[in-house]
């Protein structure tokens, strides 16, 4: 266990270090987020009753999702990882006493709380003070805080642990840029990304929230906002630590299947 905390210890100082893309980042994704809730309210100011969040849970959707946009972003990939696999440093990888998979996802999950940290906190910081309506609110209760931070932990997990597949996949085939392109597009749809699931139809949302997507940003974003709580929230929480657990036993048999089929330089 000593050697993956400090690959995730180097990786985290490592991603600590790139302020200056942090910063246009964080000016880039406020913005961003500004729009989107000017666009929200121009639907909810002809009839606010027909949307299934309110416009506050809606606004703090929107901050979370664009102050955590790194934690649950799935065009963001380990340029390194790709790169070992396909330049066949990967030979080295499997020299050492480790396990890959253990390694990789240590190293992904830095990466993405590394560049969260510098960005989330100002975003945060200026929501929190914009008119209602417009900014972030404070949690519901502190209850419903701790249970945000352990699903938004629990998402993180699950977005690593799907990443894991595609770097998985991706020591079966010559290149893995098709698996990556299809699986950044599912993602923006399926999580909610693009457009929060609540506002699906009612039985496309019920199958949606069923997908291992739906267990990333979707379920604390909505857990902190209001709109999610009671057995609706255990249940979503539940299902969150199943995804994980499956996800992660898959990604292991998959990487070690690859290890055995991997090819380097035609050895």
């Amino acid at each position: 266990m000593k050697k993956y905390l400090s690959f995730f210890r180097l990786r985290l100082v490592t991603g600590l270090q790139y302020r200056t893309a942090a910063l246009a980042g964080m000016v880039t994704q406020f913005f961003w987020g500004f729009m989107e809730i000017m666009v929200f309210h121009a639907f909810y100011k002809a009839d606010p009753s027909a949307y299934p969040m309110t416009m506050e849970a809606t606004a703090a959707y929107v901050w979370l999702q664009q102050a955590l946009l790194v934690f649950f972003g799935a065009w963001m990939f380990e340029g390194e990882i790709l790169d070992t696999i396909n330049n066949g440093n990967l030979a080295y990888e499997l020299c050492r006493p480790i396990r890959i998979y253990d390694m990789w996802f240590a190293r992904s999950v830095a990466n993405r709380m590394s560049k969260a940290i510098l960005r989330c906190v100002p975003i945060l910081a200026v929501a929190v003070f914009l008119p209602e309506g417009y900014g972030l609110r404070l949690p519901v209760s502190l209850p419903a805080f701790l249970c945000f931070l352990i699903s938004l932990a629990m998402g993180l997990l699950v977005m690593v642990a799907l990443n894991m597949l595609v770097y998985g996949s991706c020591l079966y085939t010559i290149s893995g840029d098709g698996m990556r392109i299809l699986f950044a597009s599912l993602s923006e749809f399926l999580a909610g990304q693009v457009i929060p699931l609540p506002f699906f139809p009612e039985k496309v949302e019920r199958i949606l929230e069923l997908n291992p997507w739906a267990s990333m940003g979707n379920v604390p974003f909505r857990i902190y906002g209001g709109d999610l709580a009671g057995a609706a929230m255990i249940r979503a929480m539940i299902l969150q630590a199943l995804w994980l657990v499956i996800l992660v036993a898959a990604g292991r048999l998959l990487c070690a299947g690859g290890e055995k089929r991997a090819v380097v330089q035609g050895g």
